[in-house]
């Protein structure tokens, strides 16, 4: 007869490793299993090698969640200042970039091995290339493996989104949520590159690799930060961030201000006498190549003759193109490129304070697989700490 675990986890990420690691210290028979060969492979690509581990600022708000109050109970529990202290008590050095990311100094393999050396210390089970075909339920989970079959007492799904495929992303999670009869979210890429439409695409391509911080909103959303023109449109991390909150992408329009920290209407009326003409001033505060691309796209004679030669409505109309550049999206880089997946399984489904399905004892879905989404900087990495710790500890 098979081995009787505690709990098995089904996907080695971050929210699988936190799982294990918080199964394992109470004492629990935990097996981990990932049908890839290699544990926390989307750590060790994170933060261009580094990991962006957490931010500093975490809180309920940097979310994106169908219940936006679902958040706060795990977060509650496990929050960004515990994941730091196990980093300081493994003496991994680590710096913070901008807006509360902290990164590590050296390789992001150290979160790795932090996690994995906390997985040994309490005896969790670790299986690679195991890919699991079926599960069920009565008395126990029972799962068909390639490694045979498995039976648990729990069972935490921490299988991912549909972000970054080539490293072994799949549907996996989604499917066991519908053989139990639960919701799922409609699910799109998240923190994506965006392609613009058709008709403004030689504009884009022209401007390719030219970087410009700027606020990009969406509705009632904005954020400001840097965006980088490329040959399919638009990408950087203020455009990442936006993207999470398009509800598709065909024919929406995003608003970019490419000079937030600036009242162009209130600087050129200060300096209505002055000869300079518009695109001089506006050379002060970005490239030549961004001025005259947007004076001819917007037919832009006004912005080579004198501010004093001007009326006050022709300044306002430059003062607008330049505050509020309208930008028609007609597609995204899809989860090739997509950091994260928004949407998944609906958290209507699940206890906020465990994890675990209201429907289905001992079943518990955690990380990027829930219809949980965190902005850019760290904040989806806690959302796999602390829903991991979660599970972890209520399984």
């Amino acid at each position: 007869m098979p081995t009787l675990y505690d709990v098995i986890i089904i996907g080695g990420g971050a929210a699988g490793l936190m799982a294990a690691i918080q199964a394992g210290k109470l004492g629990k028979k935990t097996l981990l299993i990932e049908h890839t060969d290699k544990i926390g492979e989307k750590i060790r690509i994170s933060g261009g090698g580094r990991c962006n581990f957490t931010n500093q600022h975490a809180a309920p708000h940097n979310y994106i969640c169908s219940n936006p109050h679902f958040v706060k109970s795990a977060l509650a529990s496990y929050t960004q200042h515990d994941f730091i202290k196990m980093v300081e008590a493994h003496k991994i050095a680590y710096h913070e970039k901008i807006l509360g990311q902290l990164f590590c100094d050296g390789s992001s393999m150290q979160i790795i091995s932090m996690l994995l050396d906390q997985c040994k210390q309490h005896s969790v089970l670790i299986k690679t290339k195991c890919t699991v075909t079926d599960v069920s339920k009565a008395d126990h989970f029972t799962l068909k493996t390639s490694e045979g079959e498995l039976i648990s007492r729990a069972l935490i799904i921490a299988s991912g989104g549909l972000s970054i495929p080539k490293i072994g992303a799949s549907d996996f999670g989604y499917r066991i949520a519908k053989w139990f009869g639960l919701k799922i979210i409609p699910t799109r890429p998240a923190l994506v590159p965006l392609i613009v439409a058709e008709c403004d695409r030689a504009f884009f391509t022209d401007l390719s690799g030219v970087s410009n911080y700027s606020a990009a909103s969406y509705g009632e959303t904005a954020f400001a930060e840097n965006i980088l023109f490329t040959h399919r449109g638009l990408s950087g991390p203020a455009i990442l961030q936006i993207s999470s909150y398009l509800k598709g992408f065909n024919n929406e329009t995003i608003i970019l201000n490419l000079l937030p920290a600036l009242d162009l209407k209130q600087q050129f009326m200060m300096d209505k006498k002055t000869k300079q003409t518009p695109a001089n001033y506006l050379k002060n505060h970005l490239t030549s190549r961004l001025i005259d691309h947007l004076a001819q796209r917007f037919e832009g004679g006004d912005f080579h003759k004198p501010i004093t030669d001007l009326r006050k409505d022709n300044l306002f109309t430059i003062a607008d193109q330049i505050h509020r550049f309208q930008v028609l999206i007609n597609g995204s880089e899809g989860y090739a490129k997509a950091e994260v997946t928004v949407g998944g399984v609906d958290t209507n489904e699940l206890s906020s304070k465990t994890m675990m399905c209201k429907n289905v004892p001992g079943l518990f879905f955690i990380g990027e697989v829930v219809d949980v989404t965190g902005w850019l900087g760290g904040y989806n990495f806690q959302w796999a700490w602390s829903s991991g710790f979660a599970a972890g500890n209520y399984c």
